[in-house]
């Protein structure tokens, strides 16, 4: 039975959120728009988003790593969100695997948003429905878009490469390799929902400081103590200067 999925490698996620934006465009314009941000200036914002990078720091200075890792939802093989909707709007699709929610069934009680273990769901403050990742099925399967662009938007935004596409349970495909060969593994395997997606863990470099890289030689401190500075005896700037 197929299952799509993704596979983020993150070796090379730069953090650069080409993913997040491509996605808000083509789903804000897409089957599962619009995509409402509420009151995004003021002091409690809420915004509708598919796929979030969060950013975090790991280590101690100086030896210290900026990780980027995105999440979405995981189209989980057992998805604890589709038992607990009291509607049936949520609901896996056998053909692929797809996790996806009806809308017109959706009455906003948010129950799958508690049942998801990985916080991927988000409710549309405006329509009070709750949206997530489509996989961008309303492209994937779009037959008037050439081969190569039939792929969800976040991987073809992707300019490292770090997201790739395809069927887990084909062996030969590109992300079954990429989970073989590089040790991919999904998260939080524990909750026993067995998510579709997966990870390529990074990869260790050792990383070399010296004393005299940690001051950059450009740092402005650094410049400005070479500048001549006036005698404590001498006049100031405002007391020679009529404004």
């Amino acid at each position: 039975m197929t299952q799509l999925a993704l596979v983020i490698d993150l070796n090379v996620c730069v953090g650069c959120h080409a993913c997040v934006t491509s996605c808000k465009e083509w789903n804000t314009s897409g089957d599962a728009g619009p995509l409402c941000d509420e009151r995004p200036y003021e002091a409690e914002p809420t915004g509708t988003f598919f796929n979030r990078v969060q950013t975090f720091e790991v280590g101690e200075f100086p030896a210290t790593e900026t990780v980027h890792f995105p999440k979405s939802c995981l189209h989980c093989e057992d998805p604890p969100c589709v038992p607990v909707c009291p509607t049936g709007a949520s609901y896996k699709r056998k053909e692929d695997g797809i996790v996806l929610v009806d809308y017109d069934k959706c009455i906003g009680c948010k129950y799958c948003s508690w049942a998801c273990p990985y916080g991927a769901r988000e409710i549309d403050e405006k329509q009070k429905v709750m949206k997530k990742c489509t996989l961008c099925v309303d492209r994937i399967y779009d037959l008037s878009l050439a081969e190569i662009d039939r792929k969800p938007a976040c991987v073809k935004a992707c300019p490292t490469s770090a997201r790739l596409f395809g069927d887990i349970h084909d062996p030969e495909s590109t992300v079954s390799k990429a989970i073989r060969e590089n040790g991919g593994y999904a998260l939080m395997p524990e909750w026993g929902t067995q998510p579709a997606n997966h990870y390529l863990p990074r990869r260790k470099t050792h990383l070399r400081i010296h004393e005299d890289e940690l001051e950059r030689s450009s740092n402005p401190l650094r410049i400005d103590g070479l500048l001549p500075k006036p005698g404590k005896s001498e006049p100031s700037l405002d007391d020679i200067t009529s404004w």
